[in-house]
């Protein structure tokens, strides 16, 4: 096998661990970061449906950000 070869085979073999290692990573970091600071707060569940119309209770506010926060 010609020594070119031999170099491209080391740069696949480095690439395939260093994208699956880099996507695990930065899906950690991100499931911490998200769960610390949430896309959406209960204040924010509150304003949105005030503005279609309702006035939520606290129970049905707590029910939504269970359902969030379980597919987060």
């Amino acid at each position: 096998m010609p020594n070119w070869l031999h170099d491209i085979l080391y740069i696949i073999i480095g690439l395939i661990p260093g994208i699956i290692l880099g996507f695990l990573i930065a899906r950690i970091v991100m499931k911490k970061y998200l769960k610390k600071n949430p896309p959406i707060n209960e204040k924010m569940i509150e304003v949105m449906m005030s503005g279609m119309g309702r006035k939520p209770s606290q129970k049905q506010v707590k029910q939504i950000m269970n359902q969030m926060t379980r597919y987060m």
